[in-house]
């Protein structure tokens, strides 16, 4: 009968450990999925940002790239009218050599010669004028190239700026997460030992009870242990065993640093079979909240905060045992204690 009893106590200190450990590795998987969806969020908001800036500038581009086909075009329909000047003028500066040596040559025919002389100078100056009003418009041309080829400098630094701006915020999104992961791991750490402290504590004080056991990562105390039969106000005997778990939440609270979000769950627990109808209580998620709520209650008068507590009824729907015999009955009726995050 000893060495029963002692494996059962090492069975009963090993599973609490062990489903702290999954509990911890469960939440931090949670965590880290919340993290990724969370950056894969912010990082597709930001390239879809990108792709908008990307498209609009790319618009820009090819509108100044036709345009600056089009001047181009003109600049160079330019240049053949003033080569074809050029060539004129040096056509009539032939002609005009060609009729002065004739004037040498021909005294009588000089009147004539003078005229055709002054009808090629003014053809001449014409030409002149033409070529030079053709040079102002190559001149403004290139003018207008210089500054087509500064606006799209001007873009390319602006599309530049924007993917640098894109990889800085894809840095600081994966160092958000990464310090994020960090301070979780840290915080459920500390709340998974002072979970384990606050558990071997419970097992210390109230270890000599067989009704009051631990499952999974819960404290379960038997209803009769705290309440009479289809009541919910807390007995003689369990307002005994409540200020043992009263000393032991209060010792808990000035533990835990006031960062590290945490409640006490208080869960009520019934059998299957229905209440009588004749009671206050119309039915068993009446009665099981009720006794929840009491507990809380109690121990808030013995001064635990009302921030760290929480009540809840389950009625007969989270049964332990199935079945409706009087030993599954009467370890189903119950109440359940559970140290969980906020």
């Amino acid at each position: 009968m000893a060495l029963g009893r002692r494996r059962f106590s090492t069975q009963q200190d090993y599973w609490p450990a062990f489903v702290d450990m999954l509990t911890t590795l469960v939440l931090s998987i949670i965590f880290l999925l919340s993290v990724f969806s969370l950056a894969q969020f912010f990082l597709s908001q930001q390239i879809t940002d990108r792709d908008t800036v990307l498209s609009r500038l790319n618009a820009q581009i090819a509108e100044l790239t036709e345009l600056l086909a089009m001047e181009r075009a003109s600049n160079r329909d330019l240049q053949d009218n003033v080569s074809l000047l050029e060539s004129n003028l040096k056509d009539a500066l032939a002609a005009r050599d060609s009729l002065q040596g004739l004037i040498a040559n021909q005294s009588g025919a000089a009147d004539a010669a003078d005229s055709k002389v002054q009808a090629l100078t003014s053809q001449l100056s014409d030409e002149k004028r033409v070529s030079q009003r053709a040079l102002a418009q190559v001149e403004l041309l290139n003018q207008q190239i210089a500054a087509l080829r500064r606006q799209i400098a001007a873009l390319e630094d602006a599309l530049n700026a924007s993917e640098s701006r894109d990889r800085e915020s894809s840095a600081k999104i994966a160092d958000l997460g990464r310090r994020l992961n960090v301070a979780l791991a840290q915080r459920v750490q500390e709340l998974a030992r002072y979970r384990s402290d606050f558990f071997g504590r419970l097992r210390e004080i109230l270890s000599q009870r067989s009704d009051i056991r631990v499952v999974g990562d819960r404290f379960v105390f038997q209803s009769e242990v705290l309440f009479d039969s289809g009541n919910d106000e807390v007995n003689p005997a369990g307002r005994g065993e409540l200020d043992k778990l009263a000393e032991a939440v209060l010792q808990l609270e000035g533990q835990i640093p006031p960062e590290i979000a945490w409640v006490l769950r208080v869960d009520g627990h019934t059998d299957a079979r229905p209440l009588s109808g004749t009671g206050r209580f119309r039915d068993n998620w009446e009665l099981s909240s009720a006794r929840a709520i009491s507990v809380v209650k109690y121990l808030i008068s013995k001064g635990i905060s009302p921030n760290h507590l929480v009540a809840a009824g389950f009625g007969e729907f989270q049964p332990l045992e199935q079945g409706d015999s009087e030993d599954a009955n009467a370890k189903n009726r119950r109440i359940e204690l559970k140290l969980t995050e906020r």
